[in-house]
């Protein structure tokens, strides 16, 4: 059989239009991370690369390209809050990626209400109808294979509260779809959106 595959070594370049790592691993839940500075300024920003690492206890992670104000935000003080991105919330969650200075508050910026957290100091975005409060339990600076920091740093937190509108669980049971979540795609602009017509199922096969 041929091999009709374009190849590339990454430390090379790919020799495309642009980077299709992204878009190959893809679409990807958004980490739309709230945190607050110890100096009381409120901070809002999405993250790609954001996903679910562990049952029990429930432990989310996001990694953060270069020190940015999350970042040193949980450094200081430990908590965060990860809330839903929606396709109503696309356009607000946009806004608050703006590369603005520490000093501006995204939740202002992009139209949203803070909402008080019941277990952690920093507050949950109030349109979202699904928000994780986390504690930090580990910040890891990533390395290449030589052993050198690639200057990103993967944030890992417990989930300690768990907030769900009531309208999303059926039965007792979470509805994905329901949510209208959004994930982030490849390219410099694409997202998708997760609906009902696309949901399949399968079982996990018994061993005997």
């Amino acid at each position: 059989m041929s091999d009709d595959s374009h190849f590339y070594e990454p430390a090379r370049g790919h020799g495309l239009p642009h980077d299709p790592f992204n878009a190959i691993v893809g679409p990807r839940p958004i980490g739309w991370i709230a945190t607050r500075s110890n100096a009381g300024v409120l901070n809002l920003a999405p993250y790609s690369f954001f996903n679910a690492f562990n049952y029990t206890p429930p432990l989310i992670g996001f990694s953060s390209i270069g020190r940015k104000d999350t970042l040193r935000n949980i450094e200081e003080n430990g908590e965060f809050v990860w809330n839903l991105a929606t396709r109503p919330l696309a356009d607000a969650m946009n806004t608050s990626c703006a590369p603005a200075p520490p000093e501006v508050d995204e939740f202002a910026l992009a139209g949203l209400s803070p909402l008080a957290s019941r277990v952690v100091q920093v507050p949950r975005v109030a349109e979202s109808p699904v928000s994780f409060e986390c504690r930090r339990t580990q910040i890891i600076e990533l390395q290449g294979v030589n052993g050198s920091g690639v200057g990103s740093w993967l944030v890992l937190g417990e989930v300690v509260g768990v907030h769900i509108a009531r309208h999303l669980l059926k039965d007792g049971v979470y509805d994905t779809a329901a949510a209208a979540p959004i994930l982030r795609g490849g390219g410099p602009a694409d997202y998708f959106e997760i609906r009902a017509d696309g949901l399949f199922k399968m079982r996990r096969p018994a061993w005997p």
